[in-house]
């Protein structure tokens, strides 16, 4: 195992908490749908991955929810729907990572889109400034779990993958990143972050 030269974070899960229910419920006013079928229906379909790569604007995606979820809400009211998911900051998580930049640099790597992104910079200000520095999927085209997306963030930072730390509440992308050569780490709570830190010899 590689001295970790830096620590890459996830956002959702990880510093922020999210609930796509409180998004299922605004809309369930704006549909013939019951909050049980809307939850059916929505999902991380084709459409809401090629919005986190940037490959659709918002309101195209905006105009599809409306399609699959029988909305007859305005796309401004899908925008209020979509951007209600953001519950709290995960304050244990900031206060390690604000710990840790005293001895590596930490940065954040989310999937996400250019709506949230506005969201949640403007909500949890002060996450935004815990990261020297965030890499947002639909800005560089690729997303989680996708390789490339790995190795773009190595690349970028001029860091080996394999002495970079990273953290994910998805399993899925801990293991993508580890299998990219990445030193992986699953996040169920902040426990796990803190846990993983001391084990690499800090005092927390």
């Amino acid at each position: 195992m590689h001295p970790p030269k830096a620590l890459l974070f996830d956002l959702g899960g990880v510093l922020v908490d999210i609930d796509f229910s409180c998004a299922l419920r605004a809309w369930a006013a704006h549909s013939s749908l019951s909050v049980e079928e809307l939850k059916r229906e929505f999902g991380f379909d084709a459409h809401y991955q090629r919005h986190e790569r940037g490959e659709i604007t918002a309101s195209e995606y905006f105009d599809h929810l409306a399609s699959t979820l029988k909305l007859t809400a305005s796309r401004e009211q899908v925008a209020s729907g979509w951007n209600s998911i953001f519950v709290g900051e995960i304050a244990q998580t900031r206060a390690l990572v604000q710990t840790m930049r005293a001895f590596l640099p930490c940065y954040a790597f989310t999937n996400t889109n250019a709506s949230h992104m506005a969201t949640w910079s403007t909500l949890f200000p002060q996450v935004v400034q815990s990261f020297d520095r965030i890499f947002a999927s639909h800005e560089m085209g690729m997303r989680k779990p996708e390789r490339a997306a790995f190795e773009h963030v190595s690349r970028s930072l001029g860091i080996e993958v394999g002495s970079i730390v990273f953290f994910d509440d998805l399993l899925e992308n801990a293991q993508a990143a580890a299998e990219a050569g990445l030193q992986a780490v699953h996040v169920r709570s902040p426990d796990d972050v803190r846990d993983s830190l001391r084990r690499l010899g800090y005092a927390l």
